[in-house]
């Protein structure tokens, strides 16, 4: 049976809006009595994809009360946005499977990298960093470099001086790439290529609408990174040392493996980090009270970081592709459904978070949240994010700064929903 989607804004739009064709019958279990029958999808034909870049909160809110799991025509996708709904997804990779078909991700980083991989795949090429990320190696071997260069960095802060210091550009992007570059042991990579590079990587993943310009970045990226891991791989395999890229090297993995999950790496490795960084300011400053208290009490940081990285999710949406006809948040899906896990919108659900999932409140009843994913695809990384951002590079900062401010003379940014964060956040301090 094949699903049929009913547009919810008008009885006469689109019916049926696969991208591919529906089989004759799709797989279903022998019996068929016990098999689970849902509605038919809703079509939200509403949606404007320029306002999702500029603010897809309130998008969000009506999706969850109106259409949780829905076909989005503009998106050629079916949006899950409630928590309940996003972690099922998240828990069951029998059904539904990141090896989704025509991945951007895939194409962005020229190879399927392990995020986009189901177990037994999945566990090979991510067994090959575990070590390099757990919390002990992490808080024994890079923290100390994860100090240093954020200590290295606020004097780059410092010297753009009140009056012209843009937290993204002096601070907390090259925190996130200095970083990035030591934990994967590239040598004589510049902050500015990595920078490039990720920007490259994360737009060409994001690129859902196909546009031509960012596949030209995200290719003249590979070009560049791969002629230096074909010359890094081999001299790691014959001198392996603590980093990712060392690690990687000497797994056994095929090259192509190797390469594309160094790649994998830059794009989410500097993203969510660098965002994380002004997400914690921007959202300490437009809570004052908060701020204060947590200034007085260092012990709250983790919880900081934990409410930020829930309130403004840096990576908004991730996707999954159905392996069999299945039945989620009572809507029938069709095998080969292609679908956009919305977590952003997941980590707003007043169902699981509570009174006023919008607020940022590091003072709420702690709630697991689905940032990092959950399941066998919770990030590798999250432990070094919250080592380096949560425990380091913010908490420096407002040692150094304690009256930091966002200076509200000059112009603050945001862009994104698939990957979202401030392109621009003006600061001040009184010298």
């Amino acid at each position: 049976m094949t699903a049929h989607p009913v547009p919810i804004s008008s009885l006469e739009g689109p019916r049926c809006p696969f991208g591919y064709t529906a089989p004759e019958t799709d797989e279903m279990p022998t019996d068929v009595a016990q098999a689970p029958v849902g509605v038919e999808a809703p079509v939200v034909d509403w949606i404007d994809p320029a306002q999702m870049m500029a603010d897809p909160y309130p998008i969000y809110e009506r999706l969850r009360a109106e259409a949780p799991v829905a076909w989005v025509p503009v998106l050629n996708k079916y949006l899950v946005t409630t928590y309940v709904e996003c972690h099922a997804v998240e828990m069951d990779q029998e059904i539904f499977s990141a090896n989704v078909s025509g991945s951007t991700m895939n194409r962005a980083l020229g190879a399927q990298p392990m995020l986009r991989k189901d177990d037994p795949e999945h566990a090979a090429d991510r067994k090959a960093i575990n070590p390099t990320l757990r919390p002990k190696n992490i808080k024994e071997t890079w923290a100390p470099v994860f100090e240093r260069n954020a200590r290295h960095y606020l004097e780059a802060l410092e010297g753009s001086g009140p009056e012209a210091a843009d937290l993204k550009r002096d601070y907390a992007a090259p925190v996130a790439s200095q970083n990035l570059i030591d934990l994967l042991g590239l040598p004589e990579v510049a902050v500015e290529d990595m920078r490039r590079w990720s920007h490259a990587f994360i737009a060409g993943s994001g690129n859902v609408l196909d546009d031509p310009a960012i596949w030209l970045r995200c290719d003249a990226a590979q070009t560049e990174l791969d002629a230096l891991l074909a010359d890094l791989i081999p001299h790691y395999q014959a001198h392996p040392n603590a980093s990712m890229t060392s690690a990687l090297a000497n797994s056994g993995l095929p090259v192509d493996n190797v390469a594309a999950n160094v790649k994998l790496t830059i794009a989410g490795g500097m993203n969510e980090p660098q965002h994380m960084i002004t997400n914690m300011v921007w959202a300490l400053d437009g809570h004052p009270e908060q701020r204060e208290q947590v200034l007085a009490g260092p012990g709250l940081w983790p919880t900081v970081f934990d409410e930020a990285v829930r309130w403004l999710s840096p990576i908004g949406m991730y996707p999954r592709e159905t392996t069999r006809s299945t039945v989620l948040g009572g809507v029938q899906l069709p095998a080969g459904a292609p679908l956009g896990v919305v977590v952003g919108s997941a980590n707003r659900d007043q169902s699981h978070f509570g009174e006023d999932p919008d607020a940022f409140n590091v003072f709420r009843t702690k709630r697991a949240h689905l940032a990092f994913g959950s399941g066998v695809h919770l990030c590798a990384g999250h432990w070094a994010a919250r080592t380096s951002i949560g425990q380091i590079a913010v908490p420096l900062l407002y040692q150094r700064f304690p009256n930091l401010r966002v200076d509200t003379g000059r112009t603050t940014t945001w862009e994104g929903w698939v990957f979202r964060g401030l392109t621009a956040l003006p600061v001040t301090w009184d010298q």
